[in-house]
């Protein structure tokens, strides 16, 4: 995969282009239709590439000790750990009608894919990318298993060691190099000090053949910049419409503003940053005359008079000879009178202004 090239649902994710950017909604939708596909029209309408969601088949997921266990969350749905979760999931009629609706306004829709079967749901409704989650980097079977459907894989990285990404690059490649890994830290949300936003670098220097990523799980936008700036072409931020909806993921989540905000700020680096050659831009004329100086003379000067330092005053606007000639004016004699406060010119002292270039390379 030459230069670090993606495509997911015909969108180009390489080095050269801007930010992919993933709205997050996993289950901030709490289990409401409606209310996801608002959520859809409103990280379009931000400006984000894609919107993604979470699919687990509970039951075969869980063990049933696990999926029985009481949840006494403020933020639960159900008296049980498994019950509230299947109040969060849709059917295969409702995954149809949100996919219909990503299609109809223009968005990519793909999911987290927890377990085998929720892999097969998913493939059946043609999901266009994967993602897997941080929890399930050591899970190599299930990851194989979704690799071999051959679509876009974002892989998160979330408390791993660098083996743990390793093992799963160097397994995963052979099967399907269209993969991008996320670097990640799975606090929700992490503090600042645990970002490690510099393991963006680390890991393009690793695994210089694929995109590099970072999942987000701060509360801001700030970090994202620096995980431009550090080389993620994939960014995945947690989006909501209210932070005060209930759900662990809220309070973290963007908002619309703010992911309009963070879209409309990585477009603007990627145009920022330029192409690293110095040059000088048509807006910048006029100012510079207005705040630059020219050669001027001190006082009324006669022809044939030989300039010094004394007769040669800065002064704007900077319309005239650049300061930078005045040693090529110190001791040459004037060809014909200048008054004072006059601007000087090559012609006042017999030159060209291509002579006057080479005698400061004298």
């Amino acid at each position: 995969m030459a230069n670090r090239e993606m495509v997911v649902d015909g969108i180009k994710i390489s080095d050269n282009d801007d930010m992919y950017v993933i709205a997050e909604i996993g289950q901030n939708h709490e289990g409401d239709v409606q209310k996801c596909k608002d959520l859809f029209d409103a990280a379009k309408a931000a400006g984000a590439h894609s919107v993604k969601l979470q699919k687990r088949d509970n039951r075969s997921l869980y063990t049933k000790e696990y999926y029985n266990q009481p949840y006494n969350s403020e933020n639960a749905y159900a008296p049980t750990y498994g019950e509230h979760r299947e109040m969060l999931e849709f059917d295969r009629d409702e995954w149809i009608e949100l996919r219909d609706h990503a299609k109809k306004i223009g968005i990519t829709l793909f999911s987290t894919a927890w377990d085998y079967k929720s892999a097969d749901f998913l493939e059946d409704l043609d999901m266009p990318a994967y993602k897997i989650a941080s929890g399930d980097l050591k899970t190599l079977p299930q990851i194989k298993y979704i690799a071999k459907f051959g679509k876009p894989m974002f892989i998160s990285t979330g408390g791993a060691s660098i083996e743990d990404v390793q093992r799963v690059y160097d397994e995963i490649m052979p099967i399907n190099p269209n993969i991008c890994i996320m670097q990640c830290t799975s606090g929700y949300p992490p503090t600042f000090e645990e970002l490690n936003i510099r393991v963006i670098e680390t890991y393009r220097e690793k695994f210089p053949e694929i995109p590099i990523g970072f999942s987000s799980h701060d509360s801001g936008i700030a970090m994202a910049m620096l995980g431009y700036m550090c080389g993620a072409r994939v960014l995945e931020k947690h989006f909501t419409l209210n932070r005060a909806w209930k759900g662990t993921d809220q309070a973290f989540s963007l908002e619309p503003n703010g992911l309009r905000r963070l879209v409309r700020d990585l477009q603007r680096a990627r145009a920022a940053l330029g192409d690293g050659v110095k040059r000088t831009y048509d807006s910048e004329h006029a100012p510079l005359i207005k705040m630059g100086k020219k050669l001027c003379a001190t006082s009324d000067l006669p022809a044939g008079h030989t300039i010094t330092e004394a007769d040669i005053a800065l002064k704007s606007p900077g319309d005239g000879i650049a300061p930078y000639f005045q040693d090529v004016f110190v001791g040459k004699t004037l060809t014909k009178a200048v008054a004072d406060d006059q601007a000087f010119t090559f012609e006042d002292i017999g030159l060209t202004e291509a002579a006057a270039n080479e005698a400061l390379k004298a």
